[in-house]
């Protein structure tokens, strides 16, 4: 467990220098520029990724089982984790209504991921998981609304092309991921073939 909390705090770390240390993040950027910043940023987070991959790989060999949720929730967390991609690719595809409307598309879809997942799962380690996500998520959203208020920030109003390409998009990397990859990267079968 210690490896994947590790990880948790190498990877949340990284990201969440905006939330408790714009400041600090502001004079790395002076100091190194753009490209070294994100660079550093980059190589911290992969490595606290590896971290989280290899802890979460070793505390499931030996669970520490909480609770055994019921089916539902779990069909419930296909719905979660559908929206969650859905997010994602509302945060990259410009001028989608989703974004214009949430601001924030991509850090609401790591919520619902992680909620899903914790109402789904029941493993300490995925308490841990999740949980250290699901608490990031929604102070990172925090931290970027004040921003954005502070900022002034205004966000153009979407079309619809953008916002359907964004539903196809996330729904087609979901249904890759759900049926296909999930099981082979993560070694569960969110839907198992009968």
């Amino acid at each position: 467990m210690g490896m994947l909390v590790l990880g948790l705090v190498v990877f949340l770390g990284a990201h969440s220098v905006r939330i408790f240390a714009e400041g600090w993040r502001t004079r790395g950027i002076a100091r190194l520029g753009e490209m070294g910043w994100k660079g550093l940023y980059t190589v911290v987070s992969l490595i606290g990724l590896a971290l989280i991959v290899w802890g979460f790989a070793l505390a499931r060999q030996q669970p520490v089982v909480l609770w055994s949720p019921p089916a539902m929730l779990k069909h419930l967390n296909a719905l979660f984790t559908l929206l969650a991609f859905i997010g994602v690719a509302a945060a990259y595809v410009p001028r989608n209504r989703l974004r214009a409307r949430l601001h924030h598309p991509m850090v609401l879809g790591v919520k619902l991921w992680a909620f899903g997942h914790l109402l789904a799962t029941g493993t300490l380690a995925d308490l841990v998981l999740f949980g250290a996500f699901l608490l990031w998520a929604v102070l990172d959203f925090r931290a970027a609304r004040r921003r954005d208020r502070a900022l002034g920030t205004v966000y153009a109003p979407g079309a619809m092309g953008p916002t359907v390409l964004v539903v196809v998009v996330g729904g087609v990397a979901w249904a890759v991921f759900a049926f296909w990859l999930h099981a082979a990267w993560i070694g569960v079968a969110p839907f198992p073939r009968a």
